[in-house]
């Protein structure tokens, strides 16, 4: 049987990869660049909420296994992913 905090993240994971694939279908019927780009920027705002939530769940899944040290880290690692993501 398949653990529920995977197959939350893989759900997840589907869903944010459906979404991309129907973007780009409509970036192509679409045929115009500042239309495409407006999809584009939506989509740049949907990737962090995914990799948010899916380490969020991941996270709870294993936190009785973490020591409070180890969780920091992985805090400061996901932080430190969108300092870089976010910056310009």
């Amino acid at each position: 049987m398949i653990n529920k905090i995977i197959m939350s993240m893989a759900s997840i994971r589907i869903l944010s990869g459906s979404l991309e694939i129907l973007a780009a279908l409509l970036i192509l019927r679409l045929n115009q660049v500042d239309k495409a780009l407006l999809v584009n920027t939506g989509l740049a705002v949907v990737g962090p909420i995914v990799l948010l939530t899916t380490t969020t769940i991941g996270l709870i899944g294993i936190a009785d296994k973490l020591s409070w040290g180890k969780f920091a880290w992985v805090i400061v690692g996901v932080t430190c992913i969108f300092i870089g993501i976010l910056k310009k």
